[in-house]
């Protein structure tokens, strides 16, 4: 037993920091009853301990107050959730500082450039760098998938039996249980062709129902044989859902981790492959470190980026991956703008009004951009079209 002054030298810290933890509810030293004096246990001391470390690594009370309940209750899964979370917000603030520090030295470039500084060109930088960090800032989960981790392997495979026709493992075929393109019951229509069909072909091909996952288990099998991956060569699977991706590069001998921001998602991942590397992180700051990875993949996920967060998403994929790494994106996305001028005017035409929603919430990107990207920083790419919008691609470094 120890009192508050012992207690506050034994640990470093000191007794106002004690009694400030003690009043947030943290800890609850017992009382002597002679002179309500504290005392402190070895126990008190260790949970002190354990306040001060993850106060020293920036986690807020309130989740300190989360960790010490799953400490309590010695579930360590949850616990190294809330220290991954923390871990993924330190690497985001580690990724601004450097961004910060590479247009800050920017500036000092062209101020040093021979002739008069063009201020415009200070203040469009400052521009870029604020418009950079709003979109990684803005991001959010508006689909809720810690909802959807329960059913999300049914859907992707009803989907994926409606593409074939063939029924699925009870029985049932594509009207019972297929869900359409988003999580949230959005229905997109393909239009294949639509500048060489017919107007009655192209109201016919519109009113049949796009589904998300349509060639689904092709696409993923198409980017597991294009990344074709070594024994032992690492990989990353962004947005990895319940791990069915990187369940067939696992297959391939490939050492993966995947990682995902729904913890319901990376859960029944680990249920399934508990041999896998699984982490709470999203696609705007890796929680990596630079070089950690031989390739890079993601599947179904990109689309949910708006257009200047899948650029910094791809510049983070450059940023782990090693100077030769790779990188496979299995998408729903449009060839070029006129593919999606065409695509859009098709469904005003048509008064589609859900298709016309999925296309204002979601971002799929043009592929014709995403290749003239990864081209001028150094990749030769190669695509292929699985159906109307879905497209797997990938990018190897020239060097």
């Amino acid at each position: 037993m120890m009192n508050i002054k012992e207690a506050a030298s034994r640990l470093g810290i000191s007794a106002r920091a004690i009694r400030f933890y003690e009043e947030k509810g943290l800890i609850l030293p017992a009382k002597q009853s002679s002179n309500g004096y504290r005392t402190y246990t070895e126990n008190d001391i260790w949970r002190l301990q354990t306040i001060a470390a993850l106060r020293e690594i920036g986690m807020s009370l309130q989740d300190i107050t989360h960790a010490l309940g799953e400490i309590d209750q010695g579930n360590q899964q949850r616990l190294e959730e809330y220290l991954e979370l923390q871990q993924a917000v330190m690497y985001a603030q580690w990724i601004e500082l450097k961004r910060m520090m590479d247009t800050t030295q920017r500036m000092i470039d062209l101020n040093r450039q021979d002739g008069p500084l063009d201020v415009s060109h200070l203040h469009d930088l400052a521009d870029s760098a604020r418009r950079l960090r709003e979109a990684r800032q803005n991001w959010h989960d508006r689909w809720n998938y810690d909802t959807q981790a329960a059913i999300h392997d049914q859907r992707v495979q009803a989907a994926g039996s409606a593409s074939t026709g063939q029924p699925n493992s009870d029985g049932r075929h594509h009207s019972d249980n297929a869900s359409p393109i988003s999580d949230e019951n959005e229905v997109l229509h393909p239009h294949h062709n639509a500048d060489h069909s017919t107007p009655s072909e192209s109201k016919d091909m519109v009113q049949s129902s796009f589904y998300l996952y349509h060639n689904y288990d092709e696409a993923l099998e198409q980017t597991a044989h294009w990344i074709s991956p070594a024994l032992g060569e690492k990989g990353l699977d962004i947005g990895t859902g319940t791990g069915n991706l990187a369940g067939k590069l696992l297959q391939h001998g490939a050492d993966i981790t995947a990682i995902d921001q729904s913890r319901e998602m990376l859960r029944r991942c680990r249920t399934k492959y508990p041999e896998m590397h699984v982490k709470l992180g999203n696609f705007l700051a890796l929680p990596f470190a630079d070089h950690s990875f031989d390739f890079v993949v993601s599947s179904f996920a990109f689309h949910h980026l708006s257009p200047d967060q899948q650029l910094l998403a791809l510049q983070e994929m450059q940023r782990v991956l090693t100077s030769r790494g790779r990188i496979g994106l299995t998408d729903l996305m449009f060839v070029d703008a006129t593919h999606l001028d065409s695509y859009i005017q098709q469904a005003e035409t048509t008064g589609h009004e859900e298709q016309l929603r999925a296309l204002r919430e979601r971002h799929f990107p043009l592929l014709s951009e995403l290749c003239s990207w990864l081209e001028q920083q150094g990749y030769v790419t190669k695509h292929v079209r699985h159906n109307e919008l879905l497209h797997t691609l990938l990018a190897v470094p020239l060097r």
